[in-house]
């Protein structure tokens, strides 16, 4: 049985898809954290309208009475 390997997408680096690769698709916790702090840093964003990013406008969320 052949096992499946796919690219690490941070550093392109060969992982196998078994149980003994914990973090993948990365090849390690050093290139998984690489690709989060990427997002945060919106270095990687995902397409969109920006007039629709946000769910609620300001005036659709109710005011707390004091």
């Amino acid at each position: 049985m052949a096992v499946l390997t796919v690219n690490c997408p941070s550093c392109q680096r060969l992982v196998e898809w078994t149980e003994a690769s914990p973090y993948r698709p990365f090849c390690s916790l050093r290139c998984k954290q690489q690709d989060f702090c990427d997002w945060a840093n919106e270095k990687h964003v995902v397409p969109g309208d920006p007039e629709e990013d946000d769910f609620f406008s300001e005036s659709d969320v109710p005011m707390k009475p004091l």
